[in-house]
């Protein structure tokens, strides 16, 4: 792929010299570093560009972006491989550097396209929109390793940190100032940590998530001072706080599940857990600040200050949130749970709600967890699965939208995302309609042969 990757920057450099640039990224962690990666690479290159954060495309956004300045390159990064069919009548090509899945069929002359699922012998499975575009800008001047740290944000942000590929590994050894201790996965490493067991959704602790007093209680118990970080834990500390941890998920997870790397990096000059970051990042972009999660990324101190006050109210929303889907009626069905919150939860915080649940003991291993919240005249639908085995999210979705479009022939929806996160925008006034189709796709058996 790396030779690829080299090529795709010599022909996007020739095809953008004398234009300026657009650059339209996904609203996740690993789109905004996306993003900051190109940006950054550009201005080292005294390239005009301008950047665009978007949710996902639609037919009608796409024609929207391409006609607004028909003179500039445009650039995707972190999405447009589910959008192939939209690029094929146009006059000039476009840009993609993305890791979704992808039709290899529907790649034409006026797609220029880097992803890892078109080269069968690729080992880079699990490499991100980031990472994707690390390569791209280091494939361009060597003196952008230095944006390696954006690669691991998005990494981190994606979820991918576990089982490093090959690709990963270079991506990570490459970083610069960035620290690896084996420890407990939860953050954020570098606070007090009364707040970040407080705060722990991903492992759920039971009698700790959510409450200060079963925070102050676990650490009682293990003689853990109440403002030392899991950075600053002895061997022996360590030990005794996963002991702790451990007795009270005995039936709820597995060792292994609260056991991982912390990742440590260099930001603002001040040692910060990647976690928190990526999450910060998310949450700027997810209510609406894009630029200042963009600016956050190119270390700009203004937009760190900004950041920090998001990142409050946005952990505030969460909780609220899911308080919420924790009283709300909910659809079920065996193996699934379709969380239908209306306008009871924000469109931006639904996928993660379902995410922080699918890391509680509440559901069994294996259920998928549908969010549904009306985002104006749309419908934001997000599915996450309980643990590390069981379907295709992505694939089940699909399946539903097909069937969905061929009873609703008019319909607009487009699927995106990976075997255990996925989501799709379906029209507001066909709400009940898609649940039924849903339901009957979720509700069909997998037989193993």
């Amino acid at each position: 792929m790396l030779k690829e990757i080299d090529t795709f920057a010599k022909e996007f450099l020739q095809f953008a010299k004398d234009k300026p640039i657009r650059i339209i990224s996904h609203h996740d962690t690993d789109g905004i570093t996306s993003a900051a990666i190109l940006a950054k690479t550009f201005q080292r290159l005294d390239k005009k560009f301008s950047i665009r954060i978007v949710k996902g495309l639609e037919d009608s956004n796409i024609k929207e972006e391409i006609a607004r300045q028909p003179n500039e390159v445009i650039i995707f990064s972190d999405l447009a491989s589910s959008n192939l069919d939209h690029f094929k009548d146009l006059e000039h090509p476009v840009f993609i550097l993305d890791h979704h899945e992808i039709d290899k069929n529907k790649v034409n002359s006026k797609t220029k396209i880097i992803n890892h699922h078109l080269y069968p012998n690729s080992e880079d499975n699990t490499i991100t929109g980031a990472g994707i575009c690390y390569l791209f800008a280091k494939a361009i001047s060597p003196e952008n390793q230095d944006l390696a740290s954006l690669a691991i944000i998005g990494l981190i942000g994606d979820r991918h940190e576990t089982n490093l590929s090959k690709i990963n590994q270079q991506i990570v050894t490459e970083a610069q100032d960035l620290k690896i201790k084996k420890g407990i996965a939860i953050y954020p490493a570098t606070r007090p940590l009364r707040r970040a067991l407080e705060w722990s959704t991903n492992p759920f602790i039971p009698g700790v998530t959510g409450s200060g007093p079963g925070a102050m209680e676990i650490l009682r118990e293990t003689s853990i001072p109440y403002d030392k970080t899991l950075m600053e834990l002895s061997t022996d500390e360590m030990s005794k706080l996963i002991t702790a941890i451990i007795l009270r998920r005995a039936a709820h997870g597995k060792e292994e599940d609260i056991l991982g790397n912390l990742y440590i990096l260099k930001f603002f000059n001040t040692k910060e857990d990647v976690r928190e970051i990526s999450t910060l990042i998310n949450a700027c972009s997810r209510l609406g600040h894009s630029d200042v999660a963009i600016s956050y990324c190119l270390e700009n101190e203004k937009a760190k200050a900004q950041a920090l006050d998001i990142y409050t109210k946005y952990k505030q929303e969460l909780v609220s949130g899911l308080r919420v889907a924790e009283k709300m009626d909910k659809i079920k069905g065996k193996g699934f749970v379709i969380l239908n919150a209306k306008d009871q939860i924000k469109d931006a915080i639904v996928g993660t709600i379902c995410s922080m649940l699918s890391s509680s003991p509440t559901y069994e291993e294996g259920t998928i967890l549908i969010g549904m919240a009306y985002n104006k005249d749309k419908i934001k639908v997000s599915a996450r699965i309980v643990g590390h085995e069981g379907r295709n999210l992505k694939e089940v979705l699909e399946k539903t939208v097909v069937t969905f479009k061929g009873a609703n022939p008019e319909t607009i929806a487009e699927v995106g995302g990976h075997h255990f996160a996925a989501g799709c925008l379906v029209e507001k006034d066909k709400e009940s309609s898609f649940i039924e189709t849903l339901k009957k796709e979720l509700e069909i058996e997998i037989v193993k042969v």
